[in-house]
């Protein structure tokens, strides 16, 4: 069992920049792959991206791919979203989950609740 927190989000300006966290608690943080997922009000969960457990891999959707960077410090059992050049369509709460590389979310075996990002015009 692994218990998920995420933090860093908040309101930011477009093109303005936010890193989020998250920590994870109990379980092997170190054996697990890792995504970030956002889902906006009224749209279904979307993948953003993935890591694997040695951060050797990743894979960012194409919608954030040079403006958005997922990295781990497994020492500190933390995973990243830089997210740069910020867009008020980015505006969504964003999950991190364990478990899986891949782009669905039925993939990932354990989720923590959220940390809102708002983009402003």
């Amino acid at each position: 069992q692994v218990q998920l927190v995420e933090s860093g989000g908040g309101l930011v300006q477009a093109g303005g920049s936010l890193r989020l966290s998250c920590a994870a608690s109990r379980g092997t943080f170190s054996t697990y792959s890792m995504g970030w997922f956002r889902q906006a009000p009224g749209k279904e969960r979307e993948f953003v991206a993935a890591i694997s457990w040695s951060g050797g891999r990743t894979n960012h959707a194409d919608s954030v791919k040079g403006r958005f960077t997922i990295s781990r410090e497994n020492a500190k059992n933390t995973v990243y979203l830089q997210m740069n050049s910020l867009k008020p369509e980015d505006t969504a709460v964003y999950f991190c989950a364990a478990g899986s590389l891949s782009v669905l979310a039925t993939e990932y075996r354990f989720w923590g609740q959220g940390t809102q990002v708002t983009v402003s015009s």
